[in-house]
């Protein structure tokens, strides 16, 4: 009887330990914001036995679509059992996964047009920071690597874009490419906030569109967004497809290197489910040493 209790515990203690050790996904983290004068959310990855050591990993900004928030890649893209799995399978190496909210006060990953709501100054100046203080991060350029969906997928070519410095590797799927024509904007603009000048629109137009970034930016900046290891992958029946491909075009012309894959699929979770565990394994490739 003694044997059996002994073996009962041993089966617990060994269970609860197995658990502890176990990936961890926290859905709703907050910041105080200064820039944005607001609290904001986040989720977080931390993958298994980061409580058992004081190992440090690299991180990848995960960045959610239009209508969801910092919860979409952990409620409908199942991101701690891919990364999981994916993670067991030897494909990628441990990391710590952020996915910041941009669908709260206003929605998107850029700086407002007026100054008023300046998001891509609070991820850099203040998220970021605030990452690498709160949890054991590799700071370095070659440990951080930022990816998305949609809106994500256009926040993650322009963060890349505008601090090459910063990322080792950028993942964009589906992605909001941005606006490729000046006079589609300023109709935009024109309908949605008539206040503003021509001057502010031109000088947005040109911030937010890939041309226009890769034209004015210097020989070291440009030489460090070749480093960068890009995948950009979209599905065949997006609505997107047509952006995506002229930017795999421009890419080449600038002779950028990247992966570019056009799939089977459209703008739907299913795809992006798909794609999630092949985005892992390539930013995982370039944390390591070649």
């Amino acid at each position: 009887m003694r044997k059996l209790v002994c073996m009962a515990l041993w089966i617990m203690t060994s269970t609860t330990i197995m658990l502890a050790q176990g990936s961890q996904i926290f859905e709703t983290r907050t910041i105080k914001s200064s820039i944005l004068n607001a609290e904001r959310n986040y989720a977080v990855y931390l993958p298994q036995g980061y409580d058992q050591t004081d190992q440090s990993y690299p991180v990848l900004y995960l960045l959610h679509g239009g209508g969801d928030d910092h919860t979409g890649w952990v409620q409908f893209g199942q991101v701690q059992h891919i990364a999981d799995k994916t993670i067991a399978e030897g494909k990628a190496g441990p990391m710590i996964i952020v996915m910041p909210d941009a669908n709260t006060g206003k929605r998107g990953y850029f700086n407002d047009i007026q100054g008023d709501f300046n998001y891509e100054d609070f991820i850099f100046q203040e998220l970021i920071p605030h990452i690498e203080k709160t949890y054991r991060v590799r700071s370095e350029r070659r440990y951080r690597a930022v990816a998305g969906l949609s809106m994500g997928g256009g926040g993650t070519i322009f963060y890349a874009l505008r601090h090459p410095e910063l990322f080792a590797a950028a993942a964009p799927l589906s992605a909001s490419t941005g606006s490729w024509d000046i006079e589609q904007v300023k109709t935009r603009f024109a309908n949605a906030q008539p206040k503003l000048n021509n001057k502010q629109i031109e000088a947005y137009f040109k911030n937010n569109n890939i041309e226009s970034v890769l034209d004015a930016a210097s020989k070291e900046n440009l030489e460090q967004i070749k480093r960068i290891r890009w995948y950009i992958s979209c599905g065949d029946d997006d609505f997107l497809y047509e952006g995506n491909s002229m930017m795999h075009i421009l890419f080449k012309k600038r002779e950028i290197p990247h992966e570019y894959r056009v799939k089977d699929g459209a703008h739907t979770w299913t795809y992006w489910r798909m794609e999630l565990p092949l985005v892992l394994e390539f930013v995982a490739k370039s944390f390591m040493q070649h």
